[in-house]
């Protein structure tokens, strides 16, 4: 009896490591394969071919462009109805200077 149960004790701890080595293989292949895995937005991207990457690119380049161009229109806009409004006042101030001018 003493035989068997000395033999079922190594037998137990020889299964151990095997078992912890077993699992840490599975474990290190599960890590692995998440590494690997695309996911999230990066995943469509991953996947796509080269003629979408480019369309992608260029439509982000041109939804770029639109909004410039936007705000571009917007301070054109600005300095126009400063250029027609300044005129105005610069005029005013240049004649009051004239003005001033045999006073002094």
């Amino acid at each position: 009896l003493k035989l068997t149960a000395s033999r079922t004790a190594s037998t137990s701890q020889s299964l151990q490591p095997t078992a912890f080595a077993t699992m840490r293989s599975r474990c290190f292949a599960v890590l692995l394969v998440l590494a690997g895995c695309p996911c999230g937005a990066h995943a469509t991207e991953a996947l796509a071919n080269p003629i979408r990457k480019v369309v992608n690119l260029l439509q982000a380049m041109q939804k770029k462009v639109e909004a410039e161009g936007e705000k571009e229109k917007e301070l054109y806009d600005q300095f126009m109805c400063w250029c027609k409004h300044g005129n105005g006042d610069i005029s005013a101030s240049i004649s009051s200077a004239n003005d001033k001018i045999p006073q002094v």
